[in-house]
């Protein structure tokens, strides 16, 4: 993580993008003894028709200021996909930027009620995965979508998420992947820097995968879970960004296994709000919901 902490970004994606791809994929014959993983130096500067000595300055942060000519010739090499060619040409625009007045996250009431409507497990989240807000629902699909909880260090750390996901492997490439892509140049933002480098030290999957300096883009999808009262829910997940938050949304397809097995997830929804109502004494004052 060194020339990303001493503001060489570029030049340590082209690094880390470079050790993936095999010279078999870029049309290279494999050779015998290979000292790096993935492609040379020379190899990328060959294939993007570039001189070695410029490619070289370009990964050790001597020339920021690269050609989009010259980006898009090695994205091709690099076989980026569309978002990671659009991260790479943003690496190398990427400019000072005004102080950033500190912000909390903040969900709208209007949210909180369409939380408290939906019939579904549902839950806000903010940028770096924080929950901010979730219905009941949520919580009875799964305790780590409490407020106050990090789904990536859920993830990472609790034995119980991990078992939770059906591709364990997946989902931590795609969080960590997008968190990636959702820091973008925040990368001085205190709560990105506190949670990676938590994880950094608390994760080895974490450090194997930030190195990759993958990124996706937020998206939805279908998800497989092994939900330790009602068994396997095969679950579509869309994320709805709302203002500066990420309403997300699990559902099944009706009338399906998955639909029925939900069915009586909200069952058990409903008969813990109901006792938390009948313990709550009668005088208490109920706090207005932000």
């Amino acid at each position: 993580m060194k020339d990303e902490e001493s503001g060489n970004r570029l030049g340590s994606y082209l690094r880390a993008r470079r050790e993936l791809v095999s010279p078999a994929q870029a049309g290279l014959p494999p050779g015998g003894n290979r000292r790096v993983p993935g492609l040379r130096r020379e190899e990328v500067a060959l294939l993007a028709g570039i001189s070695p000595d410029y490619y070289l300055r370009l990964e050790r942060g001597r020339d920021k200021n690269p050609s989009p000519q010259v980006l898009e010739s090695l994205a091709r090499v690099l076989r980026l996909d569309d978002i990671e060619r659009m991260y790479l040409l943003g690496l190398a625009a990427a400019r000072p930027r005004a102080p950033r007045r500190e912000r909390p996250e903040h969900v709208p009431a209007r949210v909180h009620e369409l939380l408290a409507h939906l019939h579904v497990p549902a839950f806000v989240e903010g940028r770096a995965f924080d929950v901010l807000a979730s219905n009941p629902m949520a919580v009875v699909f799964s305790p780590r979508l409490r407020p106050g909880e990090n789904r990536l260090r859920s993830l990472l750390l609790d034995p119980e998420e991990q078992a939770f996901h059906q591709d364990w492997a997946q989902a931590t490439a795609d969080f960590v992947a997008t968190l990636r892509t959702t820091i973008g140049d925040d990368t001085d933002d205190p709560r990105f820097v506190e949670l990676v480098g938590e994880l950094a030290l608390s994760s080895q999957r974490f450090r194997t995968l930030w190195a990759r300096q993958d990124v996706r883009g937020l998206n939805g999808g279908t998800t497989t879970v092994h939900h330790p009262v009602v068994g396997e829910l095969r679950l579509h997940r869309d994320k709805l960004p709302i203002d500066d938050v990420i309403l997300v949304i699990y559902y099944p397809d009706k009338g399906s296994a998955s639909d029925e097995r939900l069915r009586l997830l909200a069952t058990l929804s409903h008969t813990e709000t109901a006792d938390t109502a009948h313990d709550e004494p009668a005088n208490t004052p109920r706090a207005d919901t932000p």
